[in-house]
């Protein structure tokens, strides 16, 4: 599993969003503000208190909140899916929930859309 504050090697990398200028200047991973904290903020030690997970997080998404691919990290854990810490501001947790929802509104737009006529 790749991590954005670990070294990039041949790491798939998610389109940008926001246009042809990021790609040309290299993969999201690289302007990801977690690169240069300690990545124990992103992820939960074992046996880790309520309180303190729920502290840590909160940090954690402090430093996500000022991140310029906030937007990129979050579709790469969404579409890989990451299963462990904080990517895009949003928990494991919290992804599944998005998970969960896009799949319910994908299913729901399959069946409202028109059945192809047979002739």
């Amino acid at each position: 599993m790749l991590l954005p504050h670990q070294p990039l090697q041949d790491a798939a990398v998610v389109p940008s969003q926001r246009g042809q200028a990021r790609e040309e200047a290299g993969p999201w991973h690289a302007e990801a503000v977690c690169r240069r904290d300690e990545a124990g903020l992103f992820f939960a030690p074992s046996k880790e208190p309520t309180a303190a997970r729920l502290a840590r997080e909160e940090a954690a998404k402090r430093v996500c909140a000022r991140c310029p691919v906030m937007v990129e990290c979050r579709e790469h854990a969404l579409l890989q899916p990451e299963p462990y810490g904080v990517w895009g501001g949003l928990t494991a947790a919290e992804r599944r929930v998005v998970l969960t929802r896009r799949r319910r509104r994908e299913s729901e737009l399959r069946a409202a859309a028109p059945m192809p006529a047979a002739g």
